[in-house]
């Protein structure tokens, strides 16, 4: 049972090179101080198809590798580490009722790599060992049973050794929501569940979110209601996998949050504007996907979504160039008042949620204000002539 910040002080990182089905170690993680630091392997680095885990972040080279200025650690092996709720499992698991005094921070950055499931969303792993792979996973469990779970998390209760196993699967997956792993044949889905303080259907207004998204021409990850023990459970169909005859792909990711040079501490800089910059220079097929991310300000905007910070944007990583994945945590958010704001800057230091200052910033996504206007008016009326009929769907 891990309870000292000092339990781990390395771990080995395994990865899924493009369109294997295993994975290989690429490096050693090690803590130096307060930060994180990564050294290669030789023998990854002398693989032919042995790609960087991401640049410029972690070029592949010899030596040891610190982190970018102001940051701790690496972000893009951040991205594969378990936020706000998969922090919480794993202190309900370590530490059972003990746990709800817990500080998150008394366990530190390689205890929640290390303790966490390992399904985790990318091509990433973090293992004890850098020659022999033990993936941590689960049995299966009903959506019941692992909706039961998260209620006892959330109370701080200690879960049964086989229910404590099943949510753990989905330790490592990103957010602070309740959420699970499942699969279905071919189809790996991440299940959200209601929080026990939910004043509305949180579930349901990301379902209607996503469909209406989907309707209006965006790039969205599918997703569907179903029912377990007579509530609501939100699946998302994850867009970092792919089944093969003997196994799966896994597609490496990394968060808007790392392509900006940001940890969350600094992520109220994160900007569309630049992000928009970086599109330009690094991203495949980069005037529709200026066009793509522009959709989704704007959308996040006429939907209420005020939560799309800058980990709730992602792009895949080949080893060589980015593309946009599909987008994922469109939920609006409940307002109590007041003039609402995005998570992320629109334009220059201006994140008021206003589709005038949409328009007045489409020349950076290379749109003119033509352009931009038709998208808004596009997507007002998807929403108008859809909104009955998805509702109806949830």
């Amino acid at each position: 049972m891990m309870t000292s910040k000092d339990d781990y002080q390395e771990a080995y990182v395994w990865i899924w090179l493009p369109n294997a089905t295993e994975p290989v170690v690429a490096g050693k993680l090690a803590q130096d101080g307060e930060d994180l630091v990564f050294a290669y392997g030789k023998s990854y680095r002398e693989r032919k198809e042995a790609i960087p885990i991401y640049e410029p972040e972690l070029p592949l080279k010899s030596g040891t590798l610190s982190p970018l200025n102001g940051l701790n650690m690496p972000n893009c092996i951040r991205d594969g580490a378990p936020d706000a709720w998969g922090r919480r499992v794993i202190i309900n698991r370590q530490m059972g009722l003990k746990g709800s005094a817990v500080d998150v921070d008394d366990l530190n950055e390689l205890t929640y790599l290390l303790e966490s499931g390992s399904d985790r969303i990318g091509a990433l792993d973090f293992q004890v060992s850098p020659t022999e792979y033990v993936p941590r996973q689960s049995q299966g469990a009903s959506l019941e049973e692992l909706m039961n779970s998260a209620e006892r998390v959330e109370k701080g209760v200690p879960l049964s050794p086989e229910l404590d196993q099943a949510l753990f699967h989905g330790s490592s997956i990103g957010g602070a929501r309740p959420k699970a792993l499942i699969q279905d044949g071919d189809t790996k889905y991440i299940a959200k569940f209601s929080a026990s303080n939910d004043s509305y259907s949180v579930v349901k207004a990301e379902f209607i979110a996503m469909r209406l998204a989907h309707l209006a021409g965006l790039s969205v990850a599918p997703v569907k209601m179903v029912e377990a023990a007579h509530k609501s459970v939100l699946l998302i169909e994850r867009f970092d996998r792919a089944p093969v005859k003997n196994g799966w792909h896994r597609k490496a990711i990394v968060s808007a949050l790392t392509i900006l040079e940001l940890d969350e501490m600094m992520a109220r800089y994160a900007s569309y504007e630049k992000l928009a910059e970086i599109i330009r220079l690094r991203f495949t097929a980069p005037k529709d996907t200026l066009k793509e991310l522009y959709a989704r300000m704007v959308f996040n905007i006429q939907c209420g979504n005020t939560d799309d910070h800058a980990r709730n944007h992602a792009a895949f990583w080949d080893g060589k160039s980015l593309t946009l994945t599909p987008a994922y945590d469109i939920c609006p958010q409940s307002r109590a008042g007041g003039e609402a704001t995005q998570a992320m800057l629109l334009v220059g230091n201006n994140r008021y949620s206003q589709l005038k200052i949409c328009i007045e910033a489409a020349h950076h996504f290379r749109l003119s204000k033509v352009e931009a206007k038709a998208i808004i008016e596009h997507q007002k009326s998807i929403i108008v002539e859809n909104w009955d009929a998805v509702c109806d769907e949830g």
